[in-house]
């Protein structure tokens, strides 16, 4: 029974010692979707969400002001997400649903680079 205790007690502290890196390493909704622009940034365009948008399209890396529900909303659309999302993700503003495709550089040249 001893020998058990002993090798079980260091797998148990070893699996939780583990978990907790997982966790510290989760992913933010920044690192998701991108994150508010500096103050100072360069603005790409600017995109006017209404009651008739569907979706928008940036590009990844692109900065925009989104007009949204009477704000302005400067966005670093930096994540790495691939997939299309819900604006409302990074704009809880938006009073209805809006997708957001962000295009990647794969994309854009077919996955093989320049």
């Amino acid at each position: 029974m001893e020998h058990i205790v002993k090798i079980l007690v260091p797998a148990v502290a070893a699996l939780a010692i583990s978990a907790a890196s997982v966790s510290a390493f989760a992913l933010t909704t920044g690192d998701m979707y991108g994150e508010p622009a500096a103050a100072d940034a360069a603005y790409d365009r600017t995109i006017v969400v209404t009651p008739q948008t569907k979706y928008i399209n940036v590009t990844h890396g692109e900065v925009v002001i989104l007009k949204v529900g009477g704000n302005d909303i400067a966005w670093n659309f930096d994540g790495v997400t691939g997939q299309p999302f819900d604006l409302s993700k990074i704009a809880p503003e938006a009073d209805h649903k809006v997708q957001v495709y962000v295009e990647t550089e794969m994309q854009r040249d077919g996955g093989f680079g320049d």
